[in-house]
């Protein structure tokens, strides 16, 4: 973008005509900017949530030791990426945000672990030894387990797999970027630098160091004013806010910070320690888990009832709406172009209810198009050639935070009203496409051998479908029809024989007048370039021009050269052909589409379509499919079907290796499949659609992230348990009785419920903002003093789907992390007990007898 106005600058002083005025029409670039700085304040409001959150747990010297990872991680993410030759995107973008509150999950148990150790008394460097060798190998675990789920969605086929990998690649770079930061970076830190209770700052040494950033950053601010520099305007405000903070901090966040980890965080430990020794007496753990399987299967039944639409991408909302025009082939270009103009004039008509004295609120720019590059990429592919018969208007959209809570939908919608009621012409109204291109929501091909049959079909298939009058469909077209004007030349071939001249000669000077014929190469340096030779265009379009060149023969009585016009040799027929034959595997194929109006589901009609369809006879060697997005959307959830049952297997693989056990993956594995509850029951209690690509890799991703607290929790209730059999003299296969196995696993939870919280609510909350869509720049805040805050945008839109999927099936995880996988740990050594006592009593039973 920048480069582009550069070169245009430049050549208006240097090669430009004086006075000629350039504006930027359909500039995209400024709108991808917009959307990569709304995903790096995204960051920068994550990393502050996270910060905070973790400095409340843990304080603020052990939130620092996690809050590094932050950085660290992303600059050894960075680094890796661009090693692969990764550049930097919006799906890289988005997955740093979906990673954030991931990142700090490893950095958070190793050091939450330490300081236990560490508080219990036990000298600083052995307390981060045993620490991190406690937590090592479940960290290590529930890091692959987290890239075991993220595994299948690279392997991600076609045209949509190269739009998407760069996600699931990011994040796998990130987590291990994370791990590495935990256990090596970490553990040195906490190893030299950590402290049960904080060091009272002094007044004396706040005013000091106060005094010292906000006099720096004062310096920078006034040079950043005076020189216009940006960056050190941004700088010296920042040291001035962190000055402000230092005092906020002493006299706020430190009583605030206290107060909630001495008696809020007891307090909910105390809670959660009741309410655990509650769900795991008598038969309370059956009620449970009978309950939570009852949630799941409520959840179902819910979706069943509400049915929330199913979307193969989010329904986005139009940054650019076009209107494509089309007149049968072969209509001179100064009829399109004054038709073109007809509509360009009520399209402004309807972009211009938007206005505010000068300014237009909806509409950035607008372009029309006659001829070359009015195509729609939809049907013909975007093809440039010649096209008198087309023509296009694009309206190109400002950005969302610019439309004043108005919706560019509607502006399509008042278009399409607008511009309805044109007779013998194609107008079709259609907005960008979000993601990779999948086709119309309403494509029927009709495949066969003969087209003129094929044709005569698809009309009746377009007249049956319109009177059903389905409500949501714009217009059904069809891509092929027979109004393009040609000519039937026939050879007199008695003629032609008698004077000597195949048709072949014939044929090759038409083709050559019209299409031209290679004369020579003309050659630059290592390249070469093709001369061609043809009539000039106002001749090659006039027939007597054409039909009147000579063709010159040999005369095969007398041996001289002769001369001969073709109009002598050949008659001509004006007639109509196909404007286009296409082919899918080796047959001719007819497609009728169409968009959906706004407001309608695509799926809904297509569904309606089909069972319309279901009774409509065709010819034997004709048959339709419904193909385009419809196409698409089964293809895709066929893969990430199979992707969410690879991600399990490899998961429960890692689990069995880490476990060595079947019975600890299957309790993890439900508290995965028990999530899933969790994402319905918010998706019908918020009224969320079914987004096919976002929702199905959010449940993905979900399956990797819920794992991992699971894991760390039931490792260290192994470990408690594995230290009570010790202290009692049994090995590994030794039982301890039902009130110490309750004991020892409430034991666990409570050590760990810190974690769980801490690893839970960090991800939630780095998610939050692209989920609700809360846009803060935060560079315009420290530079220009002004925040630019709003709701929506392209990224929630685009995004929001797949951070709700992951919130909702996360906070209910929790639930089942802290309860339900107890209880299932406690009704799997309660089994246990019962089945060595039944054994025990078989053997005193054979003894007797």
């Amino acid at each position: 973008n920048d480069g582009v106005r550069e070169i245009v600058e430049k050549a208006q002083e240097n090669y430009f005509p004086k006075g000629l005025k350039i504006t930027y029409a359909n500039d995209q670039s400024e709108r991808t900017i917009a959307q990569v700085d709304d995903l790096v304040n995204n960051i920068i409001f994550g990393v502050i949530l996270v910060i905070g959150v973790l400095m409340f747990f843990l304080g603020f010297r052990n939130a620092l030791f996690v809050g590094v990872a932050i950085p660290m991680s992303m600059f050894m993410s960075y680094m890796i990426l661009a090693s692969f030759g990764i550049t930097l995107n919006t799906m890289v973008l988005f997955a740093l945000v979906m990673g954030l509150g991931m990142l700090v999950d490893n950095g958070i148990v190793v050091v939450e672990n330490v300081y236990s150790l560490y508080y219990k008394g036990m000298p600083l460097k052995e307390a981060a030894k045993q620490g991190i060798g406690e937590i090592a190998w479940p960290i290590i675990a529930s890091t692959a387990t987290t890239l075991a789920a993220f595994f299948p969605l690279g392997l991600w086929p076609g045209t949509m797999g190269k739009f998407m990998v760069y996600f699931p690649m990011t994040l796998s770079v990130v987590l291990f970027s994370s791990l590495f930061v935990a256990l090596i970076i970490n553990a040195m830190l906490t190893s030299q630098f950590m402290k049960t209770k904080e060091n009272e700052m002094s007044r004396k040494g706040l005013i000091l160091m106060s005094g010292i950033l906000g006099g720096l950053g004062l310096v920078l601010v006034i040079v950043g004013f005076a020189g216009n520099i940006n960056g050190f305007k941004g700088l010296g405000n920042l040291m001035i806010f962190f000055a402000m903070m230092l005092w906020f901090y002493k006299f706020v966040l430190v009583r605030a910070q206290d107060y909630f980890q001495r008696i809020i965080l007891v307090w909910m430990e105390t809670k959660y320690q009741k309410f655990l020794t509650y769900a795991l007496g008598g038969f309370k753990p059956y009620a449970f888990v009978g309950g939570i399987f009852g949630v799941l299967i409520l959840s179902f039944i819910l979706v069943g009832i509400v049915k929330p639409n199913v979307l193969f991408f989010p329904e986005n909302e139009p940054n650019q709406i076009m209107v494509y025009i089309e007149f049968p082939e072969g209509t001179d270009i100064k009829k399109t172009n004054a038709f073109v103009k007809e509509i360009e004039a009520k399209v402004y008509e309807v972009a211009k209810q938007y206005t505010v004295g000068d300014y237009n609120y909806m509409v950035e720019t607008a372009v029309a198009q006659v001829g070359a590059g009015s195509g729609n990429p939809m049907t013909d592919g975007g093809a440039q050639n010649e096209m008198p018969h087309r023509g296009k208007v694009t309206l190109s959209m400002r950005e969302f935070k610019f439309r004043k809570g108005q919706s560019s939908n509607d502006v399509m919608t008042e278009i399409r009203e607008a511009i309805k009621g044109y007779p013998g012409v194609s107008i079709i109204v259609e907005k960008e496409q979000n993601g990779p291109p999948a086709g119309y929501p309403i494509n029927i091909e009709i495949s066969g051998e003969d087209y003129n049959e094929m044709l005569a079909e698809a009309e009746r298939m377009r007249t049956f479908i319109n009177n059903k009058n389905i409500p949501g469909i714009e217009e059904l077209k069809i891509d092929v029809n027979k109004i393009k004007p040609g000519l039937t030349v026939t050879v007199d071939r008695f003629v032609a024989g008698q004077l000597g001249i195949s048709t072949a000669q014939v044929g090759q000077t038409i083709r050559r007048s019209i299409f031209g014929e290679k004369a020579s190469t003309y050659k630059e340096g290592k390249d070469d370039f093709e001369i061609n030779v043809r009539l000039n265009e106002e001749q090659r379009n006039d027939k007597n021009v054409v039909f009147n060149q000579p063709i010159t023969f040999r005369d095969q009585a007398t041996g001289r050269l002769n001369q001969v016009p073709i109009s002598a040799l050949v008659s001509t027929q004006n007639n109509f052909s196909f404007n286009t034959i296409k082919r899918k595997n080796l047959k001719r194929v007819i497609t009728v589409y169409s968009n959906v109006l706004q407001g309608y589901n695509g799926n809904n009609i297509v569904e309606k379509i089909k069972n319309e369809l279901k009774d409509y006879q065709l010819p034997n060697e004709i048959q339709y499919n419904f193909t385009g997005e419809q196409e698409e959307q089964a293809k895709n959830m066929g893969f990430l079907i199979k992707a969410l049952l690879i991600a399990i297997g490899g998961i429960i693989l890692i689990l069995v290796a880490q476990f060595n056990s079947i019975s600890k993956p299957i309790i993890i594995m439900m508290a995965v499949l028990l999530s899933f509850g969790g994402v319905f029951l918010g998706m019908v209690i918020f009224k969320n659609d079914f987004i096919i690509i976002m929702t199905m890799m959010g449940i993905i991703s979900l399956a990797g992230i819920v794992v991992n607290n699971a894991i760390v929790l039931i490792d260290y209730t192994q470990l408690l348990i594995d230290r009570r059999l010790r202290e009692k003299g049994l090995d590994e296969d030794g039982l301890l009785n039902k009130r110490e196995y309750c004991e020892v696993i409430i034991e666990g939870g409570k050590s760990r419920l810190r974690p769980v919280l801490l690893t839970a609510i960090t991800t939630v909350l780095g998610l939050i903002p692209l989920a609700i869509g809360l846009n803060i720049d935060f560079f315009s805040l420290f530079i220009h003093y002004d925040p630019k805050i709003y709701l929506g945008g392209d990224n929630v839109i685009f995004w929001g789907p797949l951070a709700k999927t992951v919130i909702y099936g996360l906070i209910f995880a929790t639930f089942l992390t802290l309860v339900i996988i107890p209880t299932l740990f406690y009704l799997l050594h309660k089994g246990k007990i019962r089945r060595k006592t039944k054994k025990k009593k078989q053997r005193k039973t054979l003894s007797t007898n």
